[in-house]
C-alpha cells in the first residue's frame, strides 16, 4: 500500500481539482448539469482513483486505477476545449489548465512505469 496524500501526482490533482471547480462557477446555470457537472466528476474522479489505488492489495490493481486516473484527465481535457470552443472559457485560461493537466498526466504515467518495473521483477 502507499500513503497516497504523499503522492506529487495526487497532490497536483487535488490542486487542479479546485481549480476546476473556480473555472467552471462562471458558466451559464443551464450548463449546471451538462458541463459543468461533467468537468466536476471528471475532475474529481483523477485525485480520487490515485487514492482508490493507491489502497489496494497490489501494483497491479494500483495500475489499474492509475489508468483510470489517466482517461478521466483525457475526458477533463476534451470538456475544457468544448468549453472554450464555446465561449465558456478563455484561450488563457484553457492553457495553463492543459499545462497543469499535462504536468498530472506525466507524473502518473513515470508513476505507472514505476509500478510495472515492480510487478516484472
Amino acid at each position: 500500500m502507499h500513503n497516497f496524500k504523499e503522492l506529487k501526482s495526487w497532490q497536483k490533482a487535488i490542486d487542479f481539482c479546485l481549480d476546476i471547480y473556480k473555472l467552471t462557477g462562471s458558466f451559464p446555470s443551464e450548463e449546471k448539469f451538462g458541463l459543468t457537472s461533467q468537468l466536476r466528476r471528471a475532475g474529481v474522479s483523477v485525485p480520487s482513483n490515485i487514492a482508490e489505488g493507491s489502497g489496494r492489495n497490489s501494483d497491479k490493481e494500483f495500475l489499474h486505477f492509475l489508468s483510470i486516473a489517466t482517461g478521466s484527465s483525457y475526458e477533463v481535457e476534451t470538456q475544457l476545449i468544448i468549453a472554450h470552443r464555446l465561449g465558456y472559457i478563455k484561450l488563457e485560461e484553457i492553457k495553463e489548465a492543459e499545462l497543469k493537466l499535462s504536468e498530472i498526466q506525466k507524473m502518473i504515467f513515470v508513476f505507472s512505469n514505476k509500478l510495472r518495473t515492480n510487478i516484472q521483477q
